[in-house]
């Protein structure tokens, strides 16, 4: 991270309630100065059996994440859910069902997606996520998607969107929305926000706006899909995010 990048993760940190950084957190393991692994399994080996934030005691695993290590499509969810804990894989419950069919909806499965959410432990209660753990377990997210180099990352609501984005805004300003993130978390990606509701996928927000968000993409066919909805950017062919 140069200094413009150090900056701004912690003008992040400042924006959501993080008061403190716990430096040891960082370097709790010998070699942790050195430049971090950028494989996914190098990544979930750093973790490790992790004790960084308070989560740790009541949970029973870490869910890292699951699928295509080479996805040009991420989802990324704001934390486990009791189903998640239980199995050690996200998006399994109620909502992975319902992300399930939205990714169906677009013509491609689980596999040919990268599944992971900020948390990797789930709140007690399913709460929301803390400032504390979010800073604790957004190193970790910034490496996953630096391993992956998605395309597109989909943000599932609230503390999603403001972690990959790095913004304290409401979801209601960012939903919908398209945004180039060249310098936020490397490499260059279009993140993409939405709200996920427990419901059918036919009567969600979110199916409609991936399935116009994805229409006319396929993995590996190297075309940067468009959203042509009112209010949302698209790629423009310099590199930056254009209004539609």
């Amino acid at each position: 991270m140069n200094s413009d990048e150090i900056a701004a993760q912690l003008e992040f940190f400042r924006d959501i309630g993080v008061d403190s950084l716990a430096v040891g957190a960082v370097c709790d393991r010998p070699g942790a100065h050195r430049a971090p692994l950028q494989d996914l399994d190098g990544i979930r080996a750093d973790i490790g059996d992790c004790q960084r934030c308070k989560l740790a005691p009541a949970r029973t695993h870490i869910v890292f994440g699951s699928g295509n290590p080479n996805a040009e499509l991420v989802f990324v969810g704001e934390a486990p859910g009791y189903d998640e804990d239980q199995q050690g894989l996200p998006f399994v419950g109620r909502a992975g069902q319902l992300l399930t069919k939205i990714i169906e909806s677009i013509n491609l499965k689980r596999e040919d997606v990268y599944i992971c959410n900020v948390l990797k432990c789930r709140p007690p209660e399913n709460r929301n996520p803390e400032p504390d753990e979010v800073a604790a377990c957004n190193p970790f997210l910034r490496r996953q998607l630096a391993s992956i180099r998605p395309k597109i990352v989909c943000c599932l609501g609230t503390f999603a969107a403001q972690t990959v984005l790095q913004t304290a805004s409401s979801i209601s300003k960012l939903r919908g929305k398209f945004f180039d993130l060249h310098r936020a978390v490397p490499p260059p990606f279009l993140a993409h926000v939405c709200r996920c509701r427990r419901l059918p996928a036919p009567d969600t927000d979110l199916r409609l706006r991936t399935h116009r968000t994805c229409r006319g993409w396929k993995p590996g066919n190297g075309a940067v899909p468009e959203a042509r909805s009112g209010g949302v950017h698209r790629w423009g062919s310099n590199g930056s995010a254009q209004r539609c």
